[in-house]
C-alpha cells in the first residue's frame, strides 16, 4: 500500500511527505519560520518609523539604563529613584523595567531585543536580495551551457571558472569600495561570487537531461529551444535551485556579518555583525549578554538553514523516490 500511494505522488508531494517524517527537519523548518517572522515585524517597525520620520526605538540612546542585564539576571528593584513612590510604586516600576528589557541593554541603553530583531531584518534582506541576483545568473548560465554545449559551455565554463578563481572577500572589498560601504556594496559583492556553485550544479544537470527521451521528443516536435530549456528541462531540475537557496541564504547571512564586524557592511543599523563589534570589547567587563544574542541568532539561522537544506536534499532526490542507488 505504501508503495502503490508512493507512485502515484507526484515528486513534489512525495517530498513533502519525506520530510514531514523527519522530526529534526521539521523542528528547523519550525524555527526558519520564527525567524521570518521576526524579520516580517521588523520590517513593519523600520517602515513605520520611517513613514512617521521619527527616530525607532531600537535607536535612541538612554545613558541611564546603560549596561542593564537581562530579565533573569536582574534585581527587580535596584533602580534609582524608586525609594520616594513607597514599596508598591517601586515594585511596580522594578517589575516594569524587568519586563521592559528582557536580553538587556547595550553601551547606549539601547534594547537588545529590538536591535536583535532588526539584525534579522537586515539578515533576511541581504539573504534575499543576493539570492535574487545569484540564482538567476545561476540558472541562466547553467542551463545555456548545458543545453548548447560547444563554444558556449566552453565560454561559460572559463567565466564561472575565473570568478571561482578570484578570491571572495577580496572581490566584495573591491566592489564595496566602488559602490561605497553599505548593504549595496555588501548585496552586489556577493551575488556576483555565490552564483558559481550553482552555475555548475546547474550545467550538470542539464547535461543529464539533455540525453533523456523527452529531450528528443521535444526536438522532434520541433519545439524551441527557450521552450525546450524552460518549460521542460528547467521543472526537473528545479530541486537543485531549491537546495541550493537553503545553503546560500545562510552562507549570505554569514558573509554580511563578518562584513559588517568589519564597518564595511550595514551603516547605522543594528547589524549582528555591528553588534557582535561593539560588544566585543565589554566582555572584558562583564557586559556578555549583546554578544551572546547577537551570536546565538546567527548560530541558530545558519544550523536550521544547512539541516534543512540537507533534509531537502534527501527527500527530493529522486534516486530514492525510484529506489535506484
Amino acid at each position: 500500500m505504501d508503495n502503490l500511494e508512493q507512485t502515484t505522488r507526484s515528486l513534489w508531494g512525495d517530498a513533502w511527505h519525506r520530510l514531514r517524517r523527519n522530526r529534526l527537519a521539521m523542528i528547523c523548518l519550525g524555527i526558519v519560520i520564527l525567524y521570518t517572522a521576526l524579520a516580517a515585524y521588523g520590517e513593519v517597525v523600520y517602515r513605520w518609523h520611517q513613514w512617521k520620520d521619527i527616530t525607532p526605538s531600537y535607536q535612541r540612546t538612554n545613558i541611564e539604563m546603560q549596561y542593564l542585564p537581562p530579565s533573569p539576571f536582574r534585581q527587580p528593584f535596584a533602580l534609582e529613584g524608586d525609594v520616594d513612590a513607597g514599596f508598591g510604586g517601586r515594585m511596580s516600576a522594578g517589575l516594569r523595567e524587568l519586563t521592559r528589557h528582557p536580553l538587556g541593554t547595550d553601551g547606549l541603553g539601547r534594547d537588545v531585543l529590538q536591535r536583535l530583531i532588526q539584525g534579522t531584518r537586515i539578515a533576511y534582506m541581504v539573504g534575499i536580495v543576493v539570492s535574487l541576483i545569484a540564482i538567476p545568473i545561476g540558472v541562466i548560465l547553467g542551463c545555456l551551457a548545458g543545453y548548447f554545449r560547444g563554444r558556449v559551455d566552453d565560454f561559460i565554463v572559463w567565466l564561472y571558472s575565473t570568478f571561482a578563481a578570484i578570491p571572495g572577500l577580496l572581490f566584495i572589498l573591491a566592489i564595496a569600495m566602488v559602490v561605497g560601504r553599505g548593504l549595496l556594496g555588501v548585496y552586489l559583492g556577493i551575488g556576483l561570487t555565490i552564483w558559481v556553485g550553482l552555475c555548475r550544479l546547474i550545467r550538470g544537470e542539464v547535461i543529464k537531461h539533455g540525453e533523456r527521451p523527452y529531450v528528443a521528443a521535444a526536438h522532434a516536435l520541433g519545439l524551441g529551444h527557450t521552450r525546450i530549456i524552460f518549460r521542460h528541462i528547467l521543472p526537473n531540475v528545479f530541486h537543485v535551485v531549491i537546495v541550493t537557496f537553503t545553503l546560500m541564504f545562510p552562507a549570505a547571512i554569514g558573509t554580511e556579518v563578518f562584513l559588517s564586524f568589519l564597518g564595511i557592511g550595514a551603516q547605522g543599523e543594528p547589524s549582528w555583525g555591528i553588534m557582535i563589534s561593539n560588544a566585543r570589547l565589554r566582555l572584558w567587563h562583564g557586559v556578555w549578554w549583546e554578544m551572546a544574542a547577537a551570536t546565538t541568532a546567527l548560530f541558530f539561522i545558519v544550523l536550521a538553514f544547512n539541516l534543512l537544506g540537507d533534509a531537502l536534499r534527501d527527500a527530493l532526490d529522486p534516486r530514492l523516490r525510484t529506489g535506484r542507488q
